[in-house]
C-alpha cells in the first residue's frame, strides 16, 4: 500500500504540494484535469485552494477527491532530508 497524504497546500498555478505520511514531499500537477467533469470547478482558483486533507487523501468542498495512490505515485517527489 501507497502512502496517504498527510498535508496539501494548492498553489496559483492548479499544483499541489503533498506531504505523504512516509515523510516524502512531492508535487501534483493538475492542470490536466481542469477540463474534465466534475474537475472543471477547480479551474475557479479561490475553490482550487479550498483543498484540504480527509482520511488521507484531498477533497475539495464538493466532494471532488483524486485518489491517494494517483497522487503518490503520479508526484514529483523528494525524500525529506
Amino acid at each position: 500500500m501507497n502512502p496517504r497524504i498527510s498535508r496539501v497546500v494548492a498553489t496559483d498555478d492548479y499544483k499541489l504540494k503533498l506531504t505523504f505520511t512516509n515523510g516524502e514531499h512531492g508535487v501534483y500537477d493538475c492542470s490536466g484535469l481542469l477540463d474534465f467533469g466534475v474537475f472543471r470547478e477547480l479551474k475557479d482558483k479561490n475553490y482550487f485552494k479550498k483543498v484540504e486533507v480527509l482520511d488521507g487523501t484531498i477533497v475539495w468542498p464538493h466532494e471532488q477527491d483524486i485518489c491517494p495512490d494517483t497522487l503518490y505515485l503520479d508526484s514529483d517527489r523528494e525524500l525529506l532530508k
